[in-house]
């Protein structure tokens, strides 16, 4: 509902205000240099790459092959899933929408298509959020699993906000990436949730497997006496 809301206002006065007005607050006087001092656009263009698809990938192909060692097949092949669905909506989306990105004056990146929606902020969002969802069930204490979807969030409004920063992105192009991201991040776990209650009635497919203690931890040899 955020998407179809953000992509009307696109097209509405109101919307292209709003994107103007963030904008020409980022980029001040209407050129490439950012607002604040020149070693914020540094750690801008340093942290915008942790949404890149380059980057994504290589993480994604290092957390896959963890869970598929620690027999997570289910995991494992939602998370392909989520990244590889996350490209498609984004390419189709920009495909269908076709907007163009802030004028090439303000832009500290260089881009290659279209404008809307983001990217890097649906992309971030789908992996991180995906990866915090995941560790929030490693983890029984609440101040653990809090901490990690913490840090899911924060990476992920970190690449947006570095997209809007940059002026590769309008900043509605960044808050509908991260609406689509989080829905297809909210929609793949639910679907594995309720494989998993199947999967506790009926075995077969890809599930996660719990593997026995001896085989996922090291434990120091019992001592006499205690």
């Amino acid at each position: 509902m955020t998407f179809v809301e953000l992509a009307d206002d696109m097209t509405e006065a109101d919307g292209r205000a709003f994107d103007e007005a963030v904008l020409q607050a980022m980029r001040p006087g209407g050129s490439a240099d950012g607002w604040g001092p020149p070693w914020l656009e540094t750690a801008a263009l340093d942290l915008t790459s942790l949404g890149g698809i380059a980057v994504l990938g290589l993480f994604a192909v290092i957390v896959v092959v963890f869970l598929i060692l620690q027999r997570k097949r289910l995991s494992a092949l939602l998370l392909v899933l989520g990244l590889a669905g996350g490209v498609a909506m984004s390419e189709g989306l920009k495909a269908l929408f076709e907007r163009d990105r802030p004028p090439e004056a303000f832009r500290a990146v260089e881009t290659i298509n279209a404008s809307f929606p983001s990217g890097h902020a649906l992309l971030s969002a789908v992996f991180y959020l995906s990866i915090g969802v995941m560790l929030t069930r490693a983890f029984p204490r609440r101040r653990f699993k809090a901490y990690v979807l913490g840090v899911a969030l924060l990476l992920t409004l970190i690449v947006g906000l570095t997209r809007v920063y940059l002026a590769a992105h309008w900043a509605t192009d960044v808050l509908a990436g991260w609406s689509v991201g989080a829905a297809w991040a909210m929609a793949l776990w639910l679907v594995a949730y309720a494989v998993q209650r199947r999967q506790a009635v009926h075995t077969g497919g890809p599930h996660d497997e719990t593997l026995p203690d001896e085989l996922i931890a090291d434990r120091d040899p019992p001592v006499i006496g205690e």
